[in-house]
């Protein structure tokens, strides 16, 4: 079996902030940085960090600031957004928004600064909701685990 995965070239790795890459999201809510690899439709991995002057840190918490759980799931979503809408042309891709979080875990505290590998592995589509187990690493530990479902709506003209 071959695999349709594509690794990027750490010469070119895309930055999700250049191209969006299908999301519908704009500065300042890109938490997505460079898209890693992917498998279009079913599969992306990115990568990301938060910098230590970013002013949700001067609340979250002062002296020990942490990236907040929502954002780190805000990211996770935004992977699994990148992979589903890969598999479309990016001129007719449906336009794809987080419908529900399921059984999300936080098993290690996330610091400003480091880097962060997100991964999105779509599970199944029903209809026009589409499950992914996604799972954010630091170190090569994990970090956070759960499962993100997008519902797919059509492209507002």
């Amino acid at each position: 079996m071959t695999s349709k995965r594509q690794k990027a070239s750490s010469d070119h790795l895309p930055l999700v902030a250049d191209h969006f890459l299908g999301l519908p999201h704009r500065p300042p809510f890109v938490f997505v940085r460079k898209l890693l690899a992917c498998e279009p439709g079913a599969f992306a991995e990115c990568e990301t960090s938060f910098s230590a002057d970013d002013p949700m840190f001067a609340g979250h918490f002062p002296g020990d600031p942490l990236v907040p759980g929502v954002i780190l799931t805000e990211a996770l979503a935004q992977t699994a957004g990148i992979a589903a809408a890969s598999a479309h042309d990016p001129n007719e891709a449906p336009r794809f928004l987080l419908s529900a979080i399921r059984k999300m875990k936080f098993f290690r505290a996330v610091r400003p600064e480091e880097k962060i590998v997100l991964r999105a592995r779509k599970l199944v589509t029903v209809a026009e909701l589409f499950q992914f187990e996604v799972e954010a690493f630091v170190d090569n530990q994990l970090a956070a685990a759960g499962q993100i479902v997008l519902n797919a709506l059509p492209q507002s003209r």
